[in-house]
């Protein structure tokens, strides 16, 4: 059911008080059109303010609400009116085309959809998914998660509807090649496969249990919408737009005649033709726009001029009818200076009669014969048919009793007025017969308005036949050619044409878009007799002709110096020919019959209707007559069209596309239709379009730059009079609109790049931000051929920027708060702890680094331009930091080191970029922690030598590790030291290597003390052991042993230096271990030999001329004869050997360096031989005592042979020392062997494996 404010009554009363606010006289300034229904809440707002005045009366109230209902009701006329002009733009379009090159746009992402996107996402990092995946893949998706999917910026991105689902791939595809290039190579898996399985996988994530055939189907159909749309497509998107109900479309629809392409064409005429007269009446009267230069005021006029012969020659391009392959329109001969501004001439245009073409096609379909009867039952009959002029066809054949074939003929022909003969024959069955026996025929004249229906024909018989009352029924289409508007009989005179009044077939032809010809035809002919250009003619109804005689119904047509009258037999056919010729003349004036105009103004006043009578009564009823007959000429479309354009992007952003303020092909191209079929200035359509698209972006939508530059430069370049549409002409309005539209863009962009991280949050839209500095360095241009310097721009971004700094901070602070808030529900922010403050600063600055990074990552390319102003915003934004870390540092308590961490965070980060490494942040940072390093070192440092001071002194000296407790704690504490003091990497290079330095030379006098406390208790506990072979080396002088040895090892790892001074210190202190490593070698060397000596001292008992040697000797040869008496001498040996090996083995087990238990064992040998040698020597002109040799055999063969089991070298076991002894004791016993009857009792020199170990 239609609204109330359809009605025929309202739509009276409220006509003037509309065509005052929409209407405006030709030439009159431009108004704005009153504001959509989407935008009615300004208008509510406003009534709420006005309904909210101080003691609102009744009586006020009731004239608000009638003045909404009154707005209310404008508004939807003023939406029908302007739904008519775009209906006719869709119906008939001859200026613009869908463009079929335009970006596919993606689908949009709704709250909705990201919600369930973060439930996948979060699924698969539990493990809920059957999608397998590696520990690297988890990192990627997980650190995707919770950066950007949790993001506050993506869900208001989303909520702006700026996002698509190929946007988050890109984020996700950019970041996982970030993380790919940084693996490492694996043999037989490139990169770009890992890539690719990555993908392959997020894919699965985000389309979750979904339908994974159906979907892409999906969206291709989406996307050919997308592109392109049909008319009827077209139709129901303007009606949403406009809010036009589906009834009242179809009124206008079929009012208009929408699916009538000669009726549109005719439209279109008489807009252009009222055009014309619109700037002739400008010329005439002197009423102009407003221009900037007084100049242009006639410019304009041939502006006009020249948009109306473009429109004319755009119509006249189109072919006359869409249909028929086969028709060929044939190009009129024009002389070159033809002009469409005077295509009224009929000087111009000269027509003959070989230009006017037709071409029909006939079918003829022969159904039965009835009534035959002159032939037997069983005799063959069949048919021939023929257009005369043409070839003959024949039916099939058939008995005569059962006359029925249902054979269709098809024939072409160039007659309007065609001859039809169909003849009835007979099989001849005599021999001599030459032809087949005619039995009827019939002969017709069809014409294209003939009935198409099958009838009854009685046919003409021969003389004397028997089938009088012979009839054929059959059936004669003649298809109209798509040119051919109208035809029919009508009765003509006229002055130059037709100049005797009698009846005549008429055919009315369209030679080409402007070019219509009514011709008259006799019968088989394809030339017209006679024909008139209707150019220029005004055709009308008449009264009736009382001198004529034949035909009732009379019309005209008029020409300065010609009249033309027709009459047709009924009034039907008059309303035909007169609406067909009424469209072909493009007259502005709407013929009506007397009859219906009296009916439609029965006061008698002249109303100009352009409603099709056929429609006229249900137009009317429904109060659609008012927008149809409308005149468009008359109608402000500057202010409509401003209207149509913003209710087209209202829906075009609300829509299911991310289209970023794009508008669809379909949607382009009825805006183009209407621009140039209704005279909108290109300026005018591109400052709506800004002044929208400025608007929407001010309210967070999300608007390409692109677009907004694109339009920005049209204007630009019109407003300084480039013509960039052919147009030279600058208003004055169109100039002042631009520098307000200049201004707010200026502060769009300006604000926009202050907010770049949340009007393009991770460099979405791609380029966006690089194509927002690019359009503001146009529009601070101040005009097109000028560039403006840049410096100016710079100037202008680095304030941007700053504000950035403020920007980013405040709201990340913002976000820490809230997220402490949400952690810590008991303790308040003000109550906090100096260590939950450090704590606060310290996740502050891991968010400040990642802001930081994502800058770098996602926006710099945007600022390449100008690396330098984002490295200044850097340091703004850290200097914002730096006030909250210097108050929470401040708040700690003193020689308290639990905000080295925060050093090392931000140093890590900072000492790796260009810009801000040594920057005016980095800097303040390093002068803060000056102090604190050097204080910590200092402490380490006295804590150490404390810690080597007691520890030496209560060292129980068991083996820990590779030395003492104290020396593993020392090299420990050193280590760790030099270790975070190289982990805080100390950016500054002169102090990091004073730093580097104060350590290398701490660890010198560190272990030079240690070094000497320990060489000084060895040296203690060595002179504490005995000198007998009872002797053990105790483990606690292996450890010190050890200790000296890890010394000498951990002096290369903490106390060398590369260069001249520091090498120097280095080799003192290596230099140092090394002689105390000797020493102790010596003095243990000393202390075993001592043993030795001991032995032999033993021994010296047995010289030769002693009581002592005598008296063993004797008792040795007395106890002999009763007991089994052990070997001489070897209880002594094998005490000594026993000594030897056990201190052999604690050695080898429990000293850690195989060089120093080489060189030790080395010095024991050859000292132990040089004592036994000079113990010799001693006694060189003494035979030595049977005893005394058979020990000194045993004792120096063990020795070698134990020697050189434990690696001493050969050079060194065989050496002179050795040689000499060796001798010597081989004399001695060759000389036992002679003397002595009882010989050495098995002990000899020579080498032999049977004596036991």
């Amino acid at each position: 059911m239609l609204d109330p404010s359809s009605s025929e009554e309202e739509s009276d009363e409220l006509l003037e008080e509309e065509r005052r606010d929409v209407l405006v006289a030709a030439g009159g300034s431009s108004q704005r059109s009153l504001p959509p229904p989407p935008r009615d809440s300004r208008g509510r707002e406003a009534g709420a303010a006005r309904a909210a005045s101080p003691s609102p009366s009744v009586l006020s109230e009731g004239r608000e609400e009638q003045e909404r209902l009154q707005r209310e009701e404008r508004e939807k006329r003023l939406r029908l009116q302007l739904y008519v002009f775009i209906a006719r733009c869709i119906a008939h379009p001859f200026n613009a085309k869908q463009p079929t090159d335009m970006a596919r746009r993606q689908q949009k992402l709704n709250k909705q959809q990201l919600q369930i996107l973060k439930e996948r996402f979060q699924a698969f990092l539990n493990g809920e998914t059957q999608i397998v995946a590696d520990e690297a893949f988890c990192n990627a998706v997980r650190s995707y998660y919770e950066v950007f999917l949790k993001s506050d910026r993506v869900a208001r991105m989303v909520h702006s509807g700026g996002c698509s689902a190929s946007d988050f791939r890109d984020v996700f595809k950019k970041n996982i090649e970030k993380r790919v290039r940084s693996l490492p190579e694996i043999d037989g898996l490139s990169k770009e496969t890992v890539l690719s399985s990555w993908l392959a996988k997020y894919d699965a994530i985000y389309r979750g249990e979904e339908d994974f055939c159906k979907q892409p189907n999906r969206m291709a159909l989406s996307a050919v919408s997308e592109l392109i749309l049909s008319k009827e497509q077209l139709y129901e998107m303007f009606q949403q737009i406009l809010g036009i109900k589906k009834l009242e479309h179809q009124l206008i629809y079929n009012a208009c005649q929408l699916d009538n392409g000669d009726e549109q064409a005719a439209q279109i005429r008489r807009e252009l033709d009222g055009r014309l007269q619109l700037a002739e009446q400008m010329a005439r009267e002197r009423k102009f726009p407003k221009f900037v230069t007084r100049e242009m005021e006639n410019t304009y006029i041939e502006e006009l001029r020249s948009s109306v012969n473009l429109l004319m020659a755009n119509l006249e391009s189109l072919p006359v009818s869409k249909g028929g392959p086969e028709f060929k329109l044939q190009k009129l001969k024009r002389s070159q200076n033809s002009a469409f501004l005077d295509i009224g001439d009929e000087n111009e245009v000269q027509l003959s009669k070989s230009d006017v073409v037709l071409s029909f096609t006939l079918e003829i379909v022969i159904m039965e014969v009835q009534g035959l009867k002159s032939v037997a039952p069983n005799r063959i009959v069949y048919c021939t048919m023929e257009v005369e002029g043409g070839e003959k066809l024949q039916t099939d054949q058939a008995e005569a009793s059962r006359p029925q074939w249902g054979t269709q003929g098809d024939f072409t022909t160039t007659h309007p007025r065609p001859v039809v003969k169909v003849k009835l024959f007979t099989e001849s069955t005599g021999v001599l017969a030459l032809e087949d026996k005619e039995l009827g025929r019939v002969v017709l004249y069809p014409t294209s308005n003939s009935p198409k229906s099958p009838d009854l024909h009685k046919m003409i018989v021969p003389k004397n036949s028997q089938d009088s009352d012979l009839k054929i029924k059959l059936a004669v289409r003649m298809d109209k050619p798509p040119h051919m508007k109208h035809c029919g009989y009508l009765y003509a005179l006229g002055q130059k044409v037709w100049k005797r009044w009698k009846k005549r077939y008429f055919v009315l032809v369209q030679v080409s878009q402007y070019t219509f010809a009514m011709c008259s035809y006799r019968e088989k002919k394809s030339e017209p007799q006679e024909l008139m250009q209707l150019e220029g003619y005004t055709v009308d109804y008449t009264a009736p002709h009382t001198g004529l005689q034949g035909g009732r119904m009379f019309f005209n047509a008029v020409k300065e110096g010609d009249t033309v009258i027709f009459a047709s037999d009924d009034e039907q056919d008059r309303i035909l020919w007169v609406q067909a010729m009424y469209r072909a003349t493009g007259q502005s004036y709407k013929p009506i019959p007397a009859s219906q105009a009296q009916k439609m103004n029965p006061k008698g006043g002249n109303v100009n209707t352009e409603i099709s009578p056929h429609y006229a009564d249900r137009g009317q009823k429904h109060g659609m007559d008012e927008f149809i007959s409308a005149n468009p000429c008359k109608f402000d479309h500057a202010s409509l069209f401003r209207l149509l354009q913003r209710q087209t992007l209202d829906h075009r952003l609300n829509d299911s596309y991310s289209c970023l303020g794009w508008f669809s092909p379909g949607q382009v191209f009825v805006l183009d239709e209407y621009c140039a079929r209704y005279g909108v200035r290109g300026c005018h359509r591109h400052l709506c379009y800004l002044s929208e698209l400025i608007e929407h972006s001010e309210n967070g939508s999300v608007i390409d730059p692109t677009l907004l530059h694109y339009s920005f430069a049209f204007c630009a370049s019109h407003v300084h009079g480039n013509r960039p549409d052919g147009i030279g002409t600058v208003s004055v309005e169109e100039k002042e609109r631009f520098e307000e539209i200049k201004d707010r863009l200026s502060s769009l962009l300006e604000n926009q790049i202050s907010h770049f991280r949340y009007c393009f949050p991770f460099g979405r839209p791609e380029g966006a931000l690089k194509a927002t500095l690019s359009l503001l360095e146009r529009v601070l241009m101040k005009d097109i051929a000028t560039p403006i310097p840049a410096e100016e721009v710079k100037k202008v971004v680095r304030k941007c920027l700053e504000k950035a700094a403020l920007i980013n901070y405040t709201r990340l602070t913002e976000y820490a708060k809230i997220e402490a808030t949400a952690e810590k529900d008991t303790e308040t922010m003000n109550q906090a702890t100096p260590s939950r403050k450090l704590e606060e600063v310290l996740h502050l600055a891991e968010l400040c680094i990642e802001v930081l990074q994502q800058n770098e990552e996602h926006h710099s390319e945007a600022f390449a331009w100008w690396p330098e102003l984002l490295a200044e915003h850097a340091e703004k934004f850290l200097s914002l930091y730096s006030v909250d870390m210097d108050s929470a540092l401040e708040a700690q308590p003193q020689d308290s080191w639990d905000s080295f961490p925060l050093f090392q965070l931000l140093n890590n980060a900072l000492r790796n970029d260009t810009f801000l490494c040594n920057g005016k942040f980095h800097k303040h940072l390093q002068e803060i922690f000056v102090p604190m390093v050097i204080r910590y070192i200092d402490l380490m440092e006295s804590s150490i030598a404390q810690s080597i001071h007691r520890g030496l002194e209560q060292e129980s000296w068991q083996p820990v590790n590779n030395g003492s407790a104290t020396s593993e704690d020392l090299f420990w504490k050193l280590d760790a030291l030099q270790m975070f003091v190289f982990d805080l990497h100390w950016p500054e290079p002169e102090f990091a290597s004073h730093l580097e330095q104060r350590l290398k030379l701490m660890a010198t006098d560190m272990i030079e003390a240690c070094v000497k406390r320990t060489r000084i208790a060895f040296e203690l506990k060595l002179q504490k052991m005995n000198k007998t072979t009872d002797l053990r080396i105790p483990s606690s002088l292996c450890t010190m042993f050890n200790v000296l040895v890890d010394a000498k090892k951990q002096t290369a790892k903490l106390c060398i230096l590369d260069g001249g001074q520091e090498q120097q210190y280095h080799s003192k202190i290596d230099d140092l271990v090394e002689e105390s490593v000797k020493e102790i070698i010596s003095l243990l060397v000393s202390k075993v030999v001592s043993v030795l000596e001991g032995v032999l001292s033993k021994l010296s008992r047995y010289d030769e001329g002693t009581f002592f040697s005598s008296l063993v000797s004797f008792t040795v040869k007395a106890a002999a004869k009763y007991v089994d008496v052990p070997k001489p001498g070897m209880d002594l040996a094998d005490t000594y050997i026993m000594f030897v090996r056990q201190n052999q083995d604690i050695l080898r087990e429990k000293v850690n360096e195989e060089m120093y238990i080489e060189k030790l064992f080395d010095q024991w040998y050859s000292n132990s031989m040089k004592v036994i040698c000079m113990w010799l020597a001693d006694r060189l002109d003494v035979q030595l005592h049977i005893y005394q040799l058979k020990t000194l055999i045993k004792i120096v063969k063990k020795t070698y042979r134990d020697f050189r089991l434990q690696g001493v070298l050969e050079g060194t076991l065989n050496s002179k020392t050795y040689d000499t002894v060796h001798s010597r004791l081989t004399v001695e016993e060759a000389t036992v062997s002679v003397t002595d009857g009882g010989g050495l009792q098995g002990i000899t020199m020579k080498d032999s494996d049977e004596e036991e170990g």
